[in-house]
């Protein structure tokens, strides 16, 4: 299944190289809305709270009320995907909030707030938080983003990294979420294709819905990703005008 992207940076739909290099820009968000109607989901990223610099929540919200929307980009607590959904995102994407040291509290007892803890715990993935989140928002509503860059999980607007890779990271968080959403960094904007051999390994390690993006060329290549039982996301092809959506 083809995914389109809405990619908000500025008040504007936009398509970065490889999360850095602004590509291209459009104002024209009904022309886009209608192109994509026809699909059953579309992933809107707001870009620029990704990378802690705003945030574009009043269009988020228009395009939610007109799409059926999976939206990412700077959750930071089950709040702010409860916010999303009441506003009308059919799921919420969350990334960077899931790696990084899990707060310890060694007094405290194996149960709190009534639900116990989990039983594994990671020195990098903050598994306590994802249980948190399928507890608030339902598994059902929850797609997790695992993004690499040069082999590693890439956070906070892909500027940084954690020693973790994807298939680690898929495989401590599969017992919480939906879906995965990895984006292959290295090859984000450039329509140089994506690495089928991620895709097999990543394939195995989960049986959740996995969704794939960075540098999908053309329509040929989400047959083939999809006949390896993957959806794929596709930007840079569409808005170009290389593949049609």
């Amino acid at each position: 299944m083809l995914i389109p992207s809405i990619d908000l940076m500025g008040g504007r739909i936009v398509q970065l190289v490889r999360g850095e290099k602004l590509k291209l820009a459009f104002d024209d968000f009904d022309y886009w809305i209608q192109r994509f109607a026809k699909y059953p989901l579309v992933q809107l990223i707001d870009l620029d709270a990704a990378m802690r610099q705003g945030e574009n929540r009043a269009l988020i919200e228009s395009i939610c009320r007109r799409l059926p929307c999976q939206v990412g980009g700077g959750l930071k607590t089950a709040a702010d995907g409860r916010a999303l959904l009441d506003a009308g995102a059919k799921r919420v994407i969350y990334g960077s909030s899931l790696f990084g040291v899990e707060p310890s509290h060694p007094s405290q007892k194996a149960v709190m707030d009534g639900v116990s803890k989990p039983t594994r715990r990671h020195k990098l993935i903050r598994l306590e938080f994802a249980e948190e989140l399928k507890r608030a928002l339902g598994e059902d509503s929850l797609c997790f983003s695992v993004d690499t860059k040069n082999g590693r999980v890439a956070v906070k607007g892909w500027k940084d990294s954690v020693d973790l890779t994807p298939e680690e990271a898929i495989t401590w968080l599969e017992d919480f979420c939906t879906a995965f959403l990895y984006t292959h960094v290295d090859t984000e904007g450039t329509m140089q294709g994506f690495p089928l051999d991620v895709a097999a390994t990543l394939r195995a390690k989960t049986a959740k819905q996995l969704i794939v993006a960075g540098g999908i060329k053309e329509r040929a290549e989400v047959d083939t990703l999809d006949a390896m039982g993957l959806d794929a996301v596709a930007g840079m092809a569409v808005y170009t005008g290389a593949m049609e959506a």
